[in-house]
């Protein structure tokens, strides 16, 4: 998002987590900029009956917790790495004297927000009302489209886990391979060494 070498000027350092460690709690204060330099981080939180809900999957040049350091608020979701990562952290008056010096860098923060909340409107949109057939390939299309910024001739590999898809779209990972495999028979996707194929 923001490119490493404005980074390095901005003096962000690099922090390293282990595979499973918290970056941030839920509920605690946001106070820094975080991007992954390598690795992928999830955001999650949980229902009072335990369920885990990934809010987002971020990867090598993502960033992510940015909503509650602009609003002031504490973080609604936790973070943590889903494997060994690199992520650069730039304190929050750091982060708005670059936006304030680079605007094409605040746009390109601005449009990337603006898409993280079509994809969580869409997605609240799906979890309400649809069935799970629909709502994992209105995901993999959001991701095929927006994420990857595939055409739709193209194939997208879909680089989530069952568990992954299952708990960005709000269902059972059992839910998850008996719609996947419908939507194999339908022909809407292929099942390739256990990767989809959309």
């Amino acid at each position: 998002m923001i490119p490493e070498k404005t980074l390095i000027a901005y003096n962000a350092r690099i922090e390293l987590y282990e595979k499973g460690e918290l970056i941030f709690d839920k509920d605690d204060k946001a106070q820094y900029y975080y991007q992954v330099e390598q690795g992928q981080v999830k955001m999650n939180n949980y229902s009072e009956s335990g369920k885990e809900f990934i809010q987002g999957i971020f990867n090598n040049g993502d960033s992510f917790g940015e909503p509650p350091l602009f609003a002031d608020v504490k973080y609604p979701a936790a973070a943590e790495a889903l494997e060994n990562s690199r992520i650069y952290k730039l304190p929050k008056s750091t982060l708005i004297r670059l936006l304030k010096e680079q605007p094409e860098v605040h746009f390109r923060i601005t449009e990337r927000l603006s898409k993280r909340l079509y994809f969580k409107s869409l997605m609240a949109s799906e979890i309400s009302s649809e069935e799970p057939e629909h709502r994992i390939v209105s995901l993999l299309h959001y991701l095929k489209r927006h994420v990857h910024q595939l055409e739709d001739d193209e194939i997208f590999v879909v680089d989530l886990k069952r568990q992954q898809i299952a708990d960005l779209t709000g269902l059972r990972v059992e839910t998850v391979i008996r719609a996947c495999k419908s939507l194999e028979k339908k022909d809407k996707i292929s099942i390739v060494k256990r990767k989809v194929h959309f």
